[in-house]
């Protein structure tokens, strides 16, 4: 989810569409708090680890 929301960030400003931007932007964050619950242990979507 990281890796998608980077690429759509850089897709986003190398074309000057600000939807892909703020998707990839979206993306992103979610994808970071994903992994930072995985990392603590926490499960996530009932798995003990977020990949």
């Amino acid at each position: 989810m990281i890796v998608l929301g980077v690429i759509l960030l850089v897709v986003g400003f190398v074309t000057g569409i600000s939807v892909l931007w703020t998707i990839g932007i979206i993306l992103v964050v979610i994808g970071a708090i994903l992994w930072i619950l995985g990392a603590l242990g926490r499960s996530v979507g009932g798995r003990k680890h977020y990949w």
